[in-house]
């Protein structure tokens, strides 16, 4: 009885694993639309408000704990804030540093990779040069001088994201372009009479897009916990604003007596970034070359 040769059994299986590459992991695309959706609409879905609280209802427990309070599932803080509540807007910090800080970061390390490595020579050399005195600098000190200079808020997270990610985008535009600028068709636009600016919009650019955008996706949990730190320090998001590294901190010192203080805005992270990370994943075996010919 013949079962057939080995390459006709194994090519179903690999057809049916590229047929399931093409599609996002569901579970956690699952937590990141929850999250979004939980985010976008956190005006309506918070049972409270995240900043006004009771003494009298303070530390309720969970709904499926013994001491929970009716319009708290999820229980409350020590000053009687409601947790779900602080969680969803919450999301709203999470989701809003990320978005601002990469958009800003992606901008300005773009332009600066791209100007090095199609220009090169003195160009290069202090551009690069920039990158390497970025890197030497620790970002939580530059954050916390920023809290020392100015008050924490939601700029000072911004700039210390723009300023620990930058050299990342800097240096890939970089060698993305140093290879890009030897193609052909950049030849043939300069022949055709296209200066610098318009080739790099033009023609560079666009090529550079998926790589950074793979980055980008990578980064956003990254973003995230730099956040959550940050708060949770001190120096970023400040009290009484809903974020998840201040429920945290708020909540270090009730572990014993109230472990969902901290613990549940602990799990949002944990699995928030996870699901984050894992979905960059797969954004990136979707989007780069050398992944897709493995």
């Amino acid at each position: 009885m013949s079962t057939g040769s080995p390459a006709a059994l194994v090519e179903p299986a690999v057809a049916a694993r590229r047929r399931d590459r093409r599609w996002p992991p569901r579970l956690p695309l699952a937590v990141v639309v929850v999250l979004l959706l939980g985010a976008a609409f956190a005006p309506w879905l918070a049972p409270r408000s995240p900043v006004e609280g009771s003494l009298g209802e303070r530390l309720a427990a969970p709904m499926w704990m013994d001491g929970s309070r009716p319009g708290h599932p999820l229980g409350t803080d020590r000053h009687g804030r409601d947790t779900l509540s602080r969680l969803l807007y919450g999301a709203r910090i999470s989701i809003a540093v990320s978005v601002v800080g990469i958009t800003l970061t992606g901008t300005f390390g773009v332009f600066v990779g791209l100007l090095a490595g199609f220009l090169g020579g003195w160009v290069d050399t202090l551009l690069m040069r920039l990158v390497d005195i970025s890197l030497s600098l620790p970002g939580i000190l530059i954050a916390v001088l920023l809290s020392v200079v100015f008050e924490p808020s939601f700029t000072n997270v911004i700039i210390v994201v723009v300023f620990l990610l930058w050299p990342s985008y800097a240096r890939l535009a970089r060698g993305e372009t140093l290879g890009i600028k030897q193609q052909d068709f950049v030849a043939l636009a300069r022949v055709a009479g296209c200066g610098s600016a318009t080739i790099m919009v033009r023609h560079v650019l666009p090529n550079l897009a998926p790589s950074i955008l793979v980055l980008a996706t990578l980064h956003v949990g990254y973003v995230i916990v730099l956040e959550a730190a940050l708060s949770f320090l001190g120096v970023g998001i400040p009290p009484p604003t809903p974020s998840w590294g201040v429920m945290v901190a708020d909540g270090r010192g009730l572990i014993e007596q109230a472990w969902w203080v901290s613990i549940l805005p602990g799990i949002a992270i944990l699995v928030t970034v996870l699901s984050l990370n894992i979905l960059g994943d797969w954004v990136r075996d979707r989007l780069d070359p050398k992944l897709r010919q493995v």
